[in-house]
């Protein structure tokens, strides 16, 4: 299986990239990862509903421009279903029987995911109900990843 997280924006706190790094280098066990990214757009101080559009808009066009037409494409969004860490390991396992083997998580900008990245999504997914900042959005589902990997092999991992 090879796993690719998609986002906006360089991920450029040290303390959250180590921890992102970490969680790929544990998953290697399990699934081939891969994380890619995309320029954001600047975001100006002052934003007019036009402004957010044009960003959002242009942060679109980079995300699906490198997309892989034939992957299993997951959103990250808020709005998304929430799962648990159960959910997600019966999810891989479907998804590892249907003979999904390239999954994106695609991860927005501070503004979020346009209407046309959440379109062409198979799913989108929430984190929770909290607002997390979009940099620690990678390192948390890397993190649900590795966990999800270690219950289907049934190997200890704190419940």
């Amino acid at each position: 299986m090879h796993i690719e997280l998609l986002a906006v924006g360089e991920l450029d706190q040290p303390a959250l990239r180590r921890a992102a790094e970490e969680y790929a280098r544990r998953l290697e066990r399990y699934a081939r990862v891969h994380q890619r990214r995309v320029p954001g757009e600047p975001i100006p101080a002052r934003r007019t509903q036009g402004e957010v559009q044009r960003v959002l808009e242009a942060e679109g066009r980079r995300l699906l421009a490198a997309l892989d037409p034939g992957s299993y494409a997951v959103a990250l969004d808020r709005r998304g279903r929430m799962l648990t860490s159960e959910d997600v390991a019966g999810w891989l396992n479907q998804r590892m029987v249907e003979g999904d083997s390239r999954l994106v998580f695609i991860i927005g900008g501070p503004l979020g995911l346009p209407p046309q990245v959440l379109e062409r999504a198979r799913e989108r997914w929430s984190l929770s109900h909290l607002t997390f900042p979009h940099q620690m959005v990678p390192v948390i589902l890397l993190e649900q990843l590795y966990r999800a990997f270690r219950i289907l092999r049934g190997e200890p991992y704190h419940y």
